[in-house]
Formats: structure tokens, C-alpha cells, sequence
């Protein structure tokens, strides 16, 4: 204990410091804290973080109160604290439709306002006058009250109160995807009023979450009714969101001080120590100064360049404020009291030192802090020459009471005065602690009496859903429907929690409800809501991650209980449960699961170890409203099996054609073949995706990508359409698709550069209309009579000819429309039943590809779509639906609520449901990537999905061989796990093949396609070349073996810059070199778009904004490979930029035009080549003799970077090669592959070139050119440097003539 003679004076000194900057300026009836003598207005977050001091003060008294007067002072500054939180609490209450239409709509003009007038507490400026969205405010105010309250403060008087702040945590639980006005009320740097998502407003959310959760508001006199819950899955999301941006800390901030506060005290949201340390040292890095830290890089505010009559800036304006930014003094403070929480006695004291030197003396001779320093104008220009050498002056606000405040609070915890358990009673500061290693507990339940037998065969002794007493168990969405009542207040007009997500870490707890624990399915495992939960391979491979995921994000006392109902949907063929969900199980029962320990065991055994919640809002609800609680959780315990209104699906025979439309036919009477066969196919025509008429993907080999074992049955699922097919060659009319397959060098060698059309921007795709619209479709159906059909669907025993009936009533007369299939009066079959009937009927029977389409027609939506396109999007990603060009591809730049981003969905695209389902199916299995393996998407910025799927279409039909219509329906017959799977391949660049699986789809006829990946042994590359030429002898076979890896390799640059350019890939640092392009010419103009150089002016060179400007002037260009050609030309440019070639590269860059040329060029080149080929040829004929090189002879070619195939580094794969017999010696074939492609018979010739090219090239670039490797003296890279040199005439380099080798590092 001190004795009074310190501590007394200090604490008494620091009461009058309080009271003359602070407490003096408090208004005495609304309790609010103006922000300066100036700005009357009360902030929220000045306000909050004005009284910390005071708080801190009071419990440094109360601590040290070994007088009456001390207790006294104590009680005082408790009571100004509590008015101020009261003070804000009833301004933001006097708004409370706001928060209840904020919950709704998370639009900006519902958000609380971020200011209110002091003597009223009234709002003082309109809606649109200011920007008051600023989630980390309210947030602030909502973890300080929780401390605050931990503390021992009485802040809340009454339950209506408490479901206010029970409702603002419901304000704030959707921060990870509201873009806001951040700390410092811009948005956006330039202060033009675009909100941004802001690192510092996420984190603040995490911290208030989590300090809330079962917090009680009326402390230890409270009850059940007084406590506030809080999803643990929100808390879950707002960190990853808040990990992935750090240290960044919004797309126009690269960095910001206002993390310091998330990072540290008060919010402690960080539990990544080592990405703490990382932000920590960025912000001392870039922003430290002599004074303070800058807020931000290129921060006008206050400096003497800023124009004080303008609030918002010109873009190019910013440049002038890099390096004057002012220092603020407060972030010195946040690192005192950072020091002192971690112990650090060097960081503290040092920190507090160089504060006492900012501060300044008031005329009553007080020392405050001031709100920043800024360089006086008539040092501004000796400032940019010497960063932090020239001396500042106070300015802004002084004293800036939000600085003095932690100043105060800074200096009584470094002198001993207030501890830090004291400020942090809920201990946040203790997050970085180690945590004890988690066993997640699984219980397995049988749905019936039939499913624990067969588990009881292997070993597995479970509990059927009767048995589990005293536990019961229900699906996800029932939980949704109990928290519905959570915050719900009649008299203030509050509707409870709208959210309807309940993810894993919710339903992983037990929870009490009125004496009864009740248990929920995870939502995953809801198949009434997405049909993801009707494939168990799916459903496997997720509960090997979810296991993951909740080692990483459970923070609850009691370990996470995962309950798992062993279905009749799961079952296989055989009664059996799949291979997948086996051998899950069987993992499970080991103890290990992915890595995660895991225990098995029944739910009564749990309950002394698991996490046990109480719904105690529950005891006080008012159940008038809707269906009492018991009378519902009983409904949904009663398990009742829908009446089946199709008739049953009969599986064809092995060598027989399913039930097809001409045998069902001749049961139904009245109804003529012609109109029978105007249904068939009705769904097949609704897809949206071409590939092109006539085009074939081609597989230049077919080696090892089928197995063997199955390649056999693949002619069942392969059906050409023969109408589209182009006619055989004469070697070829005699071989069935299976014989071709299996002899790969039967094929065509001419390889097929159409996987995508040739003019992307004006037929990408195939729309098809509204029915009402497509005049050919009304034809074709006109005359038939839906009861024909209805009576024709009741004897129908075909999935697919269910599903067109079903389709076409849908479309002519609706879901709604009485089918009158049902021989009770008072029941009504609609379309939509009958629809739902099918859509499980065919999930049971695997025909994905009806499941999708029916999925589409009853707008079935992934529950958790808008946190899966989140969390692409906080990781620098851009998101866009729907093939290009804009308006029809629809971009997402920013979170949006659920329904408006299923609305942004169905618009892209357009009448068919199933690209619209299939998009939100890659949006999830993209988020599930980008959060496992985020190095797909590595210099990847905009994540196009049309393209995607476009892309898998295209691969689909390379590898299997068949049309691009064909490739676009066996895509959609595809499981949600083959489709993740393919999708993988795709992002990872892996080849892959396609196999037939075990068992076909009932009433469909057709094998389910399994992607399998292709071995290495079963790629061919240069390497089996070399072993071949280097061997002493080489036989015929060998020479083939040569000339079918050869024909594998044509068009794999082609491919691959296809499939860069439709995933947007760009090299490392591509936005930095474009950056630095941009400072050394007047612009770049891409398709029309220009990219200015004032934009450097306005952003920093490693800005997310001015990469996202970079990325929309690239989409403008739709042919991918086109696109990525220009991407290459950007950094052939940025090598003249970086060696100094020239000091500037004048005025605006046509960047198309370099590609152009260097086309031009290389057809030059080719010419050239040709004619110097003929000449070797006449001469060599003159003296045939066979050679063999040796590997002296390879080595010293491989040094010189001769290309000896396409895996060389120049390679210029040429479609059309000087062809010899298979007699013509091994030295004429060397010769041959000297050639580094012929584009003399498309392009490379005199006449006029024809449009299309005949190649197939789009946007007038030769396919050959398209076709080249970059590197190298015949890459694209060395010509786009020639044509550089001729365009910016930089000539002594070289010119277009010179051996250009240029190497990809």
C-alpha cells in the first residue's frame, strides 16, 4: 500500500488534470463530451474514448480510498462515467427504428448517426449529411459498457435496455461484410464519401462480441432475462475476415494507426501474435515519425497543402501530401499502454518520454496533448527533400480529448496506479495465450431401427433419434426459429434476430430449454434446404474440414458436440453406406480425424463435458404470437414421409435404353407422337452455355487419362450429336469412339482451337429466351394440352421425361398451378409439390443433373452464399457472375445481404435456373478453397465464375472428346463432389481424366462421371524425348512415341493462356510494375480504357484500389487469351522500365497495339523460316542419309536454348508440320523439330487475311502466335519486345531483326 503521501498527491494531481481537460467540458444534462472547445457536436467514439481516463481514475480511488473523501471522488467519477454511457445509450435508443431497419437492410441511410448534439442528444446533422455509417463506434461504445460493466458500473436499469443492446449487437454482427466510414469517417481516402470494409471497424465488432457473450447486464443482481447472447459463428466470421486484411486495412489504406487499437488495448481482437508483431511493425515503420504516427499514408487532413474550403480531394491531389502527413501524438499513447499490458518497460517508458515532449502548455499552465503536428507551408519543400527532419507545430484540437484521455490512463498504469486487469476485467488481453488442445466430440444416431442394425454388423452400437432420452435432437433451422425471439420488445418496436444463419460453432453446443437439452443437426446436413447435403461424398469431405475448423475457432468452456444422423439417403445401392462416409466414420472411431482428436461416443455420455448454453430468453417470452414453444419443438419431433404423387423410376437393363419417351407413349391414348417428342428435352434446352456449333474439344492424346478397366463403358455416356459432328476422315469411318479412344494415334491430328468461340465478346453463350419470347419453342409446343401431359407423367417411369412434363407445366401454367393428382379434396398438388418430389427423387437416383435444374425451378439457395462470396472478397478478390461482356456479367465489389445477392444472381443468369444454381455451388466450393488453399487464387484478383464454368465446359470437352453442348450437360450430371473436384483441377492447373463410376442413374440411363487425376507417368513430356534420342538405337516405335507426345503438347499455350486469362491470373508484383510503368508515360490505354498518370498521383504503388483499376481495364478485353498476350506486353514494358531504357516512355500507350505488332512480326518471322526450311529440304535431298545426334550433341543444343519439342523454352507449337513417312530417316525428324511452327498456311501469307483467320485466332492474332511459349528467341516475349522497341523506338537494343531470347523466371 502507498502511503498517502504518494499516492494521494499523484492520484489528486491527476484528478485536477482530469477535471480541467475533461470532466469540465461534460454537459451537465445530457452528460455528452463535445469534441473540442470548438466542435460542440458529441461523437460516440470521441465520447467513449474520452471517459476511459475517468474510469480509470475512479478505479485507481476506489483501489487506493483509504479516506472519506477519497471514496467520495471515487463514487464521483464512477457517476460521470455512467452518465456519459447513459447519455449515448438514450441517443442511440431515440433512434431505434434505425437499428430495427438496419438489421433488414444494412443500408447506409438506416445506420444510427455517429454524432449527436450535445445539449439535446438529438441528431444534429440529416442522414445523408454526414458519413455516420461507422460500425467500430458503436461497437466501441458496446465493449466498453461491457467492460465497464464487468468492472462493477450499473450502466443498464431496465429489460427494455437490455434488448436494445442486445438488438445492437445484432447492428453489428454482419461487420465483416459492411463496407463503412471507418475510424476517421471518409471511407475511402479521398474522402469522396465511399464507404469501405475498414480492418479497424471488423475487429472492434470480434471484441465487442466476444466481451457480451452471456455478459449480465445488471451484474451480479441480474437474472436470465438480463443476459445477452451472441453467435459464436459471427464472432468466427469477423476474424477471419479480420486475419485475412491485416495488416492491410482497407482497399485504399494500406496500412493505418487506428489499428493500433484492435491490435492492443481496448479491443485486443488479434490472437495471431505473429500478425500482430507484423501490423505493429508496419505502422512503426511506415507512419512513425518524430511527433506521432500518421494516420495513413498521403493523409491531407490538416496539413498546410490541404485546401480547408474543399472537404473532399482531387484524385491527383494526394501526391503533394506524401511525406508531410501529419504526426499524431495519440498512437504514442496506444503504444504506452500496449507497453504496459505487455510488461515492456523499454517500450513503455519510451513511448511515455517522447509524449511529455509533444505535449503543450495551456495558458493556466496545464500540459496537454495536442491532436497532431504539421509541417509549417514554408518547410514543406525542405520536408520532401529530407523526410522528419524539419521541426513541426501543434495544431488541430488542443487539447484533442480523446489523446489526453489515454495519455491519463497511460501514465496511471505505468506508475502502478490501476492494473491492467483493472481497465480489462473480462481479460481480452489474455487472447494470445496458448489454448488447451480441443477433443471434439461426435455422436452418431441412426434415423431408424433398420440403420442401427446395419451399424451394429460393423461394430457400431448407436442410438436411433427415439432413443437418445434425455437428449433430443432436431435440424438446424428449428434453432433458427427459437432465436427468432431473441431481443424481440414490443414497446421499442425491436423484431428480435433476423439472421437466419446458424453455423457449425452454434450447433455444436447443447443448449437448455426449460429443463430439456436439445441437440441440432449441423446446418450442412439440412438437405431440406441445398441439395450440397444430398451427396455423401460431399457430405464426408466437409466433415473432415468442419473438424478442422472448430479446433481453430472454439473459444467456449465444454468441448464441441457434433451430431450426426445416419440416414436412409445415405444409403448406397446395396443398402450400404459409401466408401467416402466409411471411411469417415471409421477415422472417427480411431480417435483421430484430419489431424483433430475426436472421441465417439452417445449423446447422454456427453453431457457432463459438453458445452451446455441456456436459452433463457425462452422462460420470459410471450408465446402468443404464432405457435407456442412446446406445441412447435413437438411438431418437428414427428416425423411424417410426404405421399409420393410420380409414378416410380424403373432402372434399365445393362445393354437396354432406359424408358424413353416413344415406349411410355403407347400408354397414354390422345396424344401423337409429334407432340411427345416437342417435351422431350425440354430441360436439355434451357441450358445457357455454347461452346460453338459444330466444335469439338479435342484430346490430342488420350493415353492414361482413362482408366482401362472403365474406358469400356464410357460409350453409354458419350453421345455425339451426328448432326453437329464434322464428317470422318476415311481412316476414321470405320472406328467406333471406344476404338479411337483406345488408339489414340487414329485421331485427327489437327487440333481444335475452338474450345471457346471465336468471337467471345458477341456469342460467349447460347441464351436462351423467355419462353414466352423464344417464337421457335412456342411453336413447337403449341397445340398441346396440359392434362394430356399430366395423365402422360402419371405412367411415365423416366426421371428425365418427369422432368420435362414437369418443366413445361411450369412454364405454362406455374408452380401454383392444381394438378388435381390428389383424391382428397382438401389437398392440393401443385407443380411445385410435384417438383419437390422430384428434386429428391433424383438426388436418391443421382441424376445431379435434374437435381440442379429442379433446384433452379424452386430457387432452392445456399443458406451461407453471401459469407462464402465474403470471404472472397476481404481477400483482395472481386467476384463477378454471369458471362461477359458487362451488363450481362454482374460484378460484386463489396458484401452484400443475402437476398440481393440471389437477386444479382438471377440476373446474370438470365432464364436458366440451372447456371444460376450451379453458380452459387462454385461460390461455395470457392470460399471453401480460398480459406484451405489460398495459393490458387495467388495473383488472381477477379474470380469471374461465368468464365469458370465456361472454362470447366471447355476442359470437360478436350478430355472426354465430345461437343461443348454435350460437355455442358455431362458438367451439370456431375456430383457436388466431382464438381469440386474438377473445379480443383482447374484452379491448380492439374490434368485430369474422366471416369466412368460404378453405378448409373436410374431413369437416366447414363454412368455417373467420376474426374480422376492423371498420373505422371501418364504425361508425356520432353524428358521420355531425351531418353529416347540419347539411346543408342531407336526403333519405329520410338519415333511414334515422339511424334504422339509431340501432338500432345500442340496447343498447351494456347490452353493455358485460355485458362489464365479466364481465372485472371497475373504474374507476381504485376499491379507494382504496372505502377511504375504509369510514372514513366502520360497513360496506357487498354481497349479503350484509359489508365491515366495522375492515378499514381492518388494511390500508392502496392494500393488495392489502383490494382482493381488495372483489373477492369484488363476485362474489357474478352477473349482470355488475348488478354493474357496483353498482360505479357505490360511486362516487357515494365523491363524497359526497370533497366532504364528510357527515361520516359512519352505519351499514351496503345498496349493492344504491341500485340498487334509483335503478331506482325512474328508472321514476318515465319515467313522467313519457311523459305530457309524449303532450302534445307532441297539440299538435303541431294544426300539422304539417316543420323542419330548424340548426347554431347543434345547437351550442347539444350545450352543454346534449341528447342528439341514443346517443352522447350522457344516453342512456337506449329498445328501443321513439314510431315515425312514413317520410313524417312531420325535425322530428318530432328530437322523437322527445328521448325518452330508454320503459320504460312493461315496467316504468314501475302494475300489478304481472311475473317475470320483460318486458324481460328481471334482479334486478328495468329493461333500459332497464341500457341508460342513465352520464352525464348521464338517466344511471344521476344517479339513483344521487338515490337516495343519499333513502338517506343528504343532501337538501340535491338531491333526486330535481333535473337531476342527472353527468359521466364
Amino acid at each position: 500500500m502507498r502511503s498517502r503521501s504518494n499516492s494521494g498527491v499523484r492520484l489528486d494531481y491527476y484528478h485536477r488534470l482530469v477535471t480541467k481537460t475533461i470532466i469540465s467540458h461534460q454537459h451537465p444534462v445530457t452528460g455528452l463530451l463535445p469534441a473540442s472547445t470548438v466542435l460542440k457536436d458529441a461523437w460516440v467514439r470521441d465520447n467513449v474514448y474520452s471517459v476511459i481516463s475517468v474510469w480509470g481514475l475512479a478505479l485507481a480511488y476506489r483501489k487506493q480510498a483509504d479516506l472519506d473523501e477519497d471514496r467520495a471522488k471515487a463514487y464521483e467519477l464512477e457517476q460521470h462515467v455512467v452518465k456519459l454511457m447513459r447519455g449515448l445509450l438514450v441517443s442511440m435508443m431515440k433512434q431505434v427504428e434505425k437499428v430495427e431497419a438496419f438489421k433488414k437492410t444494412q443500408s447506409r441511410k438506416d445506420c444510427l448517426h455517429a454524432k449527436y448534439d450535445i445539449q439535446t442528444g438529438d441528431t444534429c446533422v440529416g442522414d445523408h449529411e454526414w458519413g455516420h455509417l461507422q460500425i467500430d463506434a458503436t461497437s466501441l461504445y458496446l465493449l466498453m459498457l461491457a467492460q465497464m460493466t464487468a468492472s462493477g458500473l450499473q450502466i443498464i436499469f431496465s429489460l427494455d435496455e437490455v434488448a436494445f443492446i442486445q438488438n445492437l449487437v445484432f447492428y453489428i454482427e454482419h461487420a465483416y461484410r459492411i463496407p463503412d466510414y471507418g475510424i476517421w469517417e471518409r471511407g475511402d481516402k479521398t474522402n469522396h464519401g465511399f464507404p469501405e470494409l475498414n480492418a479497424s471497424s471488423i475487429g472492434m465488432a470480434k471484441a465487442a462480441m466476444e466481451a457480451l457473450n452471456e455478459l449480465d447486464l445488471f451484474g451480479a443482481r441480474g437474472g436470465p432475462a438480463s443476459v445477452i447472447h451472441v453467435q459464436s459463428d459471427m464472432i468466427a466470421k469477423c476474424q477471419a475476415v479480420l486475419y485475412s486484411m491485416l495488416p492491410r486495412e482497407s482497399n485504399s489504406k494500406e496500412i493505418d494507426a487506428g489499428l493500433l487499437g484492435i491490435i492492443g488495448f481496448p479491443a485486443f481482437a488479434v490472437d495471431d501474435e505473429a500478425l500482430a508483431n507484423t501490423t505493429r511493425q508496419q505502422i512503426i515503420d511506415k507512419l512513425q515519425g518524430r511527433y506521432g504516427c500518421c494516420r495513413f499514408l498521403r493523409d491531407g487532413y490538416k496539413t498546410a497543402l490541404e485546401d480547408p474550403n474543399r472537404l473532399y480531394y482531387d484524385p491527383a491531389e494526394l501526391k503533394v501530401f506524401e511525406n508531410i502527413e501529419c504526426e499524431w501524438p495519440l498512437f504514442w499513447a496506444y503504444l504506452l499502454i500496449e507497453g504496459v499490458f505487455k510488461g515492456n518497460k523499454e517500450q513503455a517508458d519510451e513511448y511515455a518520454e517522447g509524449l511529455r515532449e509533444t505535449l503543450v502548455l495551456l495558458s493556466d499552465s496545464t500540459k496537454v496533448v495536442p491532436e497532431l503536428y504539421y509541417v509549417p507551408k514554408d518547410k514543406v519543400a525542405l520536408e520532401y527533400k529530407n523526410p522528419h527532419s524539419q521541426d513541426r507545430l501543434p495544431g488541430g484540437k488542443i487539447p484533442h480529448i480523446w489523446g489526453q484521455s489515454f495519455y491519463i490512463l497511460g501514465l496511471l498504469l505505468q506508475e502502478g496506479f490501476v492494473a491492467p486487469g483493472e481497465v480489462d476485467p473480462l481479460n481480452r488481453r489474455m487472447s494470445m495465450e496458448p489454448k488447451p488442445d480441443l477433443v471434439i466430440q461426435v455422436s452418431l444416431v441412426a434415423e431408424d431401427k433398420l440403420i442401427k442394425e446395419l451399424m451394429k454388423k460393423h461394430n457400431f452400437d448407436i442410438q436411433t433419434i427415439e432413443e437418445v432420452s434425455p437428449v433430443r435432437i432436431y435440424p438446424a433451422r428449428v434453432l433458427t426459429r427459437l432465436c427468432k425471439r431473441l431481443g424481440e420488445n414490443k414497446k421499442l418496436g425491436l423484431s428480435g434476430k433476423v439472421s437466419k444463419e446458424n453455423g457449425l460453432l452454434t450447433t455444436s453446443k447443447l443448449y437448455n430449454v426449460r429443463g430439456e437439452i436439445l441437440a441440432f443437426v449441423p446446418q450442412f446436413m439440412d438437405q431440406q434446404q441445398f441439395y450440397l447435403a444430398l451427396d455423401n461424398d460431399l457430405l464426408s469431405d466437409i466433415c473432415k474440414t468442419d473438424v478442422a475448423y472448430l479446433r481453430h475457432n472454439w473459444r467456449e468452456i465444454g468441448r464441441p458436440t457434433i451430431t450426426f444422423i445416419i440416414t436412409q439417403t445415405m444409403m448406397g445401392e446395396h443398402g450400404m453406406l459409401g466408401s467416402a462416409m466409411w471411411a469417415v466414420i471409421r477415422k472417427i472411431k480411431t480417435g483421430y480425424l484430419n489431424g483433430v482428436q475426436v472421441k465417439m461416443g452417445q449423446l447422454h455420455e456427453f453431457l457432463s463435458t459438453s458445452c451446455i448454453k441456456h436459452l433463457s430468453f425462452l422462460e420470459t417470452m410471450d408465446q402468443e404470437q404464432d405457435m407456442p414453444i412446446d406445441q412447435y419443438l413437438e411438431s418437428q419431433l414427428q416425423q411424417t414421409c410426404p405421399v409420393p404423387f410420380l409414378p416410380p423410376v424403373v432402372e434399365a437393363k445393362e445393354g437396354q435404353t432406359p424408358l424413353t419417351s416413344q415406349s411410355s407413349e403407347e400408354h397414354v391414348a390422345g396424344i401423337s407422337k409429334t407432340r411427345k417428342m416437342s417435351v422431350t428435352g425440354i430441360v436439355q434446352r434451357t441450358r445457357s452455355i455454347d461452346l460453338g456449333a459444330g466444335q469439338m474439344g479435342s484430346r490430342s492424346s488420350s493415353r492414361g487419362l482413362f482408366r482401362q478397366e472403365e474406358v469400356q463403358e464410357l460409350p453409354s455416356i458419350i453421345e455425339q450429336d451426328q448432326e453437329n459432328v464434322p464428317s470422318p476422315s476415311s481412316e476414321q469411318e470405320s472406328l467406333t469412339w471406344f476404338e479411337a479412344v483406345k488408339s489414340p494415334s487414329k485421331l485427327s491430328r489437327k487440333p481444335s482451337f475452338h474450345l471457346l468461340p471465336e468471337d467471345f465478346a458477341d456469342f460467349p453463350m447460347k441464351r436462351t429466351a423467355s419462353w414466352s419470347e423464344d417464337k421457335m419453342v412456342v411453336d413447337m409446343y403449341k397445340g398441346l394440352n396440359s392434362k394430356d401431359l399430366l395423365a402422360q407423367l402419371s405412367e411415365s417411369m423416366s426421371l428425365s421425361d418427369q422432368a420435362d412434363i414437369l418443366h413445361f407445366l411450369y412454364v405454362e401454367e406455374g408452380l401454383d398451378w392444381d394438378t388435381k393428382l390428389s383424391q382428397r379434396v382438401d389437398q392440393k398438388v401443385t407443380v411445385k409439390t410435384l417438383m419437390e418430389e422430384l428434386y429428391y427423387k433424383s438426388a436418391h437416383y443421382k441424376a445431379w443433373s435434374v437435381v440442379r435444374h429442379t433446384a433452379g425451378i424452386l430457387e432452392k439457395k445456399v443458406e451461407n452464399l453471401a459469407q462464402a462470396v465474403t470471404e472472397l472478397l476481404v481477400r483482395q478478390k472481386q467476384v463477378s457472375v454471369g458471362i461477359p461482356p458487362e451488363p450481362r456479367e454482374k460484378i460484386i465489389v463489396a458484401p452484400l445481404p443475402p437476398k440481393k445477392l440471389h437477386r444479382v444472381i438471377s440476373e446474370a443468369c438470365g432464364e436458366d435456373k440451372s447456371s444460376a444454381v450451379l453458380t452459387q455451388e462454385l461460390l461455395v466450393y470457392l470460399s471453401m478453397f480460398i480459406r484451405t488453399e489460398p495459393k490458387l487464387f495467388y495473383e488472381m484478383l477477379r474470380i469471374r465464375v461465368g468464365l469458370i464454368m465456361q472454362v470447366m465446359t471447355s476442359e470437360l470437352a478436350r478430355t472426354m472428346g465430345c461437343q461443348g453442348d454435350k460437355a455442358y450437360e455431362h458438367l451439370m450430371s456431375l456430383s457436388p463432389y466431382e464438381m469440386k473436384d474438377l473445379l480443383h483441377h482447374i484452379l491448380s492447373g492439374k490434368e485430369f481424366g474422366v471416369a466412368a463410376a460404378s453405378s448409373k442413374s436410374v431413369g437416366i440411363g447414363e454412368r455417373q462421371l467420376s474426374i480422376v487425376s492423371a498420373q505422371k507417368d501418364e504425361i508425356m513430356g520432353l524428358s521420355q524425348i531425351k531418353r529416347q534420342l540419347t539411346s543408342k538405337s531407336m526403333s519405329l516405335r520410338d519415333v511414334e512415341l515422339e511424334e504422339d507426345v509431340f501432338q500432345e503438347k500442340v496447343g498447351q499455350w494456347l490452353r493455358r493462356r485460355r485458362l489464365d486469362g479466364a481465372l485472371n491470373r497475373a504474374p507476381p508484383e504485376f499491379y507494382y510494375k504496372v505502377w511504375k510503368i504509369l510514372e514513366k508515360c502520360h497513360g496506357l490505354s487498354i481497349e479503350g480504357y484509359s489508365l491515366p498518370h495522375h492515378m499514381t498521383r492518388e494511390m500508392t504503388e502496392n494500393e488495392f484500389k489502383f490494382a482493381l483499376q488495372v483489373e477492369t481495364a484488363l476485362n474489357r478485353i474478352p477473349q482470355p487469351e488475348f488478354r493474357q498476350l496483353v498482360v505479357e506486353a505490360l511486362m516487357v514494358l515494365s523491363l524497359v522500365v526497370e533497366n532504364d531504357w528510357l527515361s520516359n516512355l512519352g505519351a499514351i500507350i496503345q498496349v493492344e497495339g504491341l500485340v498487334i505488332e509483335a503478331n506482325e512480326i512474328f508472321l514476318r518471322d515465319q515467313r522467313r523460316k519457311r523459305l530457309r526450311t524449303k532450302s534445307m529440304d532441297a539440299s538435303a535431298q541431294t544426300n539422304l542419309k539417316p543420323t542419330f545426334p548424340s548426347s554431347e550433341g543434345l547437351q550442347r543444343a539444350e545450352a543454346k536454348g534449341t528447342s528439341l519439342g514443346p517443352d522447350a523454352q522457344s516453342s512456337a507449337a506449329p498445328s501443321s508440320r513439314l510431315r515425312r513417312s514413317r520410313s524417312s530417316s531420325v535425322g530428318f525428324e530432328m530437322q523437322e523439330m527445328e521448325v518452330k511452327g508454320d503459320a504460312t498456311l493461315c496467316c504468314a501469307v501475302d494475300q489478304p487475311r481472311p475473317t475470320p483467320l483460318a486458324c481460328g485466332g481471334v482479334a486478328g492474332i495468329c493461333c500459332h502466335f497464341y500457341d508460342s511459349a513465352p520464352s525464348g528467341i521464338y517466344g511471344t516475349m521476344a517479339y513483344l519486345a521487338k515490337a516495343g522497341a519499333k513502338k517506343l523506338s528504343f532501337h538501340h537494343q535491338f531491333d526486330e531483326n535481333a535473337e531476342v531470347d527472353c527468359r521466364v523466371s
